[in-house]
């Protein structure tokens, strides 16, 4: 079972590094996304570990979370206050700014912090083969063997991503925390989110650690 999904991941993965997922101007995106600077950072490298850098990220990804918050089908998590604002963000943006936005993110470079010694080994194992008697498939499987993600299955690039924050949304997936609310209580991820609960709700507090660091040193 896992070795099929995980086939079936890379297969998705071959198609989509080919294909272009925005029709968005990144000239146009780049003077939208001077109000996002304060939190996600210079082209899109946070500075602030809690919050999630988006340079690099694919553009169909962002599009997707954007039109989540912007229609009020992903609300922020109760108690974070980054999250919170992020609905209100996303409403004063028309389809084509998020377009631009997301086409502008997509083309920066991530930098980003180093992995952590002490960790980073044990969350390659994790992230490039799972873990076949707990049921966790490779992280690699759906989010590419660089991080890159999977734009045509919706599945989000990793790389240089702050650990801090990885093992924030690792444990809101593993708590099932509920992110949105339409009636099927989807959460955080969108549509893809319950994947990720049943993965990260196998998951160690050691495990998302470890995994967090080796993502963190990914570029």
């Amino acid at each position: 079972m896992i070795a099929t999904f995980r086939l079936g991941c890379c297969a998705l993965a071959l198609f989509a590094a080919s294909t272009s997922w925005s029709m968005g101007s990144a000239e146009a995106g780049a003077a939208r996304a001077s109000m996002c600077l304060a939190c996600h950072g210079p082209n899109g490298n946070s500075t602030v570990p809690e919050y999630p850098s988006l340079a690099g990220q694919d553009a169909a990804y962002i599009e997707h979370q954007l039109h989540l918050l912007h229609d009020g089908a992903r609300t922020g998590k109760p108690g974070d206050p980054g999250a919170m604002m992020m609905p209100g963000m996303a409403t004063i943006l028309s389809d084509q700014d998020i377009e631009d936005v997301a086409a502008y993110y997509s083309q920066q470079a991530p930098t980003g912090l180093e992995a952590d010694p002490s960790y980073w080994q044990a969350g390659q194992r994790l992230y490039r083969s799972g873990d076949r008697a707990r049921g966790i498939p490779a992280c690699a499987a759906c989010h590419g063997p660089l991080g890159h993600g999977n734009p045509a299955a919706g599945y989000p690039a990793l790389r240089a991503q702050h650990a801090a924050y990885l093992i924030k949304q690792l444990s809101a997936y593993s708590t099932d925390v509920r992110y949105a609310k339409n009636e099927k209580g989807a959460s955080r991820g969108g549509d893809n989110a319950v994947i990720m609960h049943t993965i990260a709700a196998r998951l160690t507090d050691a495990d998302m650690r470890d995994v967090a660091s080796y993502i963190q040193g990914m570029r």
